[in-house]
């Protein structure tokens, strides 16, 4: 229930548990940073938040065109948020361009706040309008803001003596301090991080910070003639360190802290792609920590050195998207037939080929499982959010080095560039990662395997007595020798196979995340479907339907009673963002009632979607 907040220094400001922020504007308007600020200001105001950056694939298109609109979405409030936010509460749009691409984002009655000052004849025409929309009716259904944000920053820094290209630059910084006070945020972080940023140049760090500021005492201007701002509830957290994190940063984090729990030297060889290089970023900071990164020539050249670092003894990690997933996986087969430990992270994005590099998708499951030459099975887990990245890394690395076995981590282009609030873990509560080398010479050969989990000897170069050949020509299962003979390649085909499914003694049984162990209905997902499946079950559960969560981590093995829980339901629903791969697989694994909820539009779920299709068929007689 929303009610109003008084006091005698302001007008009156509307109480609301969670707020959706949307802001836009062309590549160069600085959207990005502003997003990432508007996020620290609400972590650090004790809200719980999730972000979704959503930019153009274009380096720099044409200004003021729909091709180069940048967005970036922010949800945040007191209750623990798992999405981004179906519909925006209130919607920046710093042209007409960034007005015609997002307005379908806002919902009705919702806040606009646009520049009014960009809405020239020929920028309404360069967005596809032909007339403009502030006049002709298109915000007929919103509550619109619409000064002239242009001139307004030019009054803001005007005395600055910049000149009038470098003070439109800090508009956006206008805009943010307008909904800074529209939200009640704090401005003081984010003027310490203007003068540390522009430290160098302390005259751009003023001026954005006057910019700031004059964004901000508009809004109180506005306040003062009656218009009503908002005051979000704060979340109790358990207490701790908490900081902001994208799913890219807790996956390098989780990565070099799989080296440090197991002894291993981390190297990280990949080649740049779209989402996946914010890992490669990330990691290149951590040379004081020891990590090693290298930028291959190629797709090729950087999963070959991974597995180099395998052979070394070393945690070999390599990570691409789609399109350099499928270069690397000549290179899979050889990771599998050595058995070496390597690590696979693939941040998946629209297809196929090119796609649409900045847009998230689910389509990769097909080929992490089976998008290798001849039977080469090899584990596949994937992460459900930003912060859950740190922990899946640490486990594909327990996995590798303990059965060694490649392993492919799946995440996504909303994963990657998405972020939220990250309690730091205790390092030393984690349980370490055992392996060990092999160095005893009598009786050597790089076959020899460990009874419990089929994992071969891993003997590095230059330990003495224990010189082996190893490679992608198939080896003898008693000796290590080169062979041809084809009981021996059914007898290694089949322990390879065997040694990736005791990999499921190690998973922990599957229970569902919301609702009964078994009923009428249940609804599955995997990766960044999670937090759209969890936000639409908890509100369908709240209006008295018995419906279960069921996420997967596990996707190669199953976790080993997925089965045996999957069957205590009588109907399935399997939302994931493709044409239907999971739930394909579900049913060729004898879960014949799974159906799908297939998106393949580039985004994320929305919670409205789920449970629409929940209800939907809770109404034809599944309940």
């Amino acid at each position: 229930m929303n009610t109003l907040i008084r006091d005698n220094t302001r007008a009156a400001r509307k109480a609301v548990e969670t707020v959706v922020v949307r802001l836009a504007g062309d590549s160069g308007d600085g959207i990005q940073v502003i997003g990432g600020q508007l996020g620290l200001a609400s972590a650090l105001s004790e809200n719980d938040l999730e972000t979704f950056p959503d930019f153009p694939a274009e380096v720099r298109a044409p200004v003021g065109t729909t091709y180069g609109v940048s967005a970036y979405q922010i949800h945040f409030g007191g209750r623990r948020i798992k999405t981004i936010g179906d519909e925006a509460d209130m919607l920046v749009a710093l042209n007409p361009a960034a007005l015609k691409t997002n307005l379908e984002t806002l919902k009705r009655g919702g806040i606009v706040l646009v520049d009014a000052g960009t809405f020239a004849q020929r920028n309404i025409e360069r967005a596809g309008y032909t007339t403009s929309p502030l006049d002709d009716g298109t915000l007929d259904d919103y509550q619109v803001m619409a000064p002239d944000i242009s001139k307004l920053t030019q009054e803001s820094v005007a005395d600055l003596s910049l000149g009038k290209k470098d003070s439109l630059r800090c508009k956006n910084f206008w805009a943010l301090g307008f909904v800074y006070w529209m939200f009640g945020r704090d401005r003081a972080p984010t003027k310490q991080w203007l003068e540390q940023k522009f430290a160098a140049k302390p005259d751009i760090a003023k001026a954005n910070i006057a910019a700031l500021d004059g964004g901000h005492t508009y809004g109180e201007a506005v306040e003062a003639s009656g218009e009503t701002a908002f005051s979000v509830q704060k979340l109790e957290m358990a207490p701790g360190l908490y900081r902001s994190v994208s799913g890219s940063e807790a996956l390098a984090w989780g990565l070099a802290a799989a080296a440090e729990l197991s002894g291993r030297d981390l190297v990280f060889a990949s080649y740049p792609i779209t989402p996946a290089s914010p890992i490669l970023h990330t990691l290149a900071r951590l040379k004081d920590i020891g990590v090693k990164t290298f930028q291959a020539e190629d797709e090729i050249a950087a999963i070959c050195a991974a597995i180099g670092v395998a052979y070394a003894g070393g945690l070999g990690v390599t990570s691409s998207s789609g399109p350099g997933i499928a270069l690397k996986l000549e290179a899979m087969g050889l990771a599998v037939a050595a058995e070496l430990p390597l690590v696979i992270v693939n941040t998946q994005r629209a297809g196929p080929s090119t796609g649409m590099p900045t847009k998230t998708e689910q389509s990769d499951l097909n080929q992490a499982l089976f998008g290798r030459h001849g039977e080469s099975p090899i584990p596949v887990l994937a992460a459900h959010s930003p912060s859950d990245c740190f922990e899946t890394a640490i486990e594909a690395a327990r996995i590798a080095l303990t059965h060694m076995t490649p392993v492919m981590l799946l995440s996504d282009g909303f994963i990657a560039n998405a972020s939220g609030p990250w309690a730091l873990p205790d390092l030393d509560a984690i349980p370490r990662i055992e392996t060990k080398h092999h160095t005893e010479p009598e009786g050597f050969h790089p076959y020899l395997r460990d009874p419990e989990t089929l994992a071969r000897a891993w003997a590095v170069p230059g330990t003495p007595g224990c010189e082996h050949r190893i490679g992608g020509i198939e080896k003898d299962f008693a000796s290590g020798h080169i062979s041809y003979d084809p009981e021996n390649h059914q007898k290694m085909t089949d322990v390879r196979a065997e040694k990736v499914e005791r990999v499921a003694r190690l998973i922990p049984p599957l229970e569902p995340d919301q609702g009964e162990a078994s009923g009428d209905f249940a609804i599955v997902g995997w990766g960044s479907t999670y937090g759209p499946i969890s936000r639409a079950v908890t509100n369908i559960r709240a209006k008295g339907h018995k419906v279960s969560h069921i996420h997967l981590r596990h996707l190669k093995p199953f976790a080993p009673n997925q089965a045996e829980l999957l069957a205590g339901y009588r109907n399935i629903l399997v939302a994931e963002m493709n044409a239907g791969q999971l739930v394909r697989l579900l049913r060729a694994e004898g879960c014949t009632n799974a159906e799908g909820l297939n998106k393949v539009t580039g985004r994320p779920f929305k919670v409205s979607e789920v449970e629409d299709a929940i209800l939907a068929r809770l109404e034809t007689g599944h309940e």
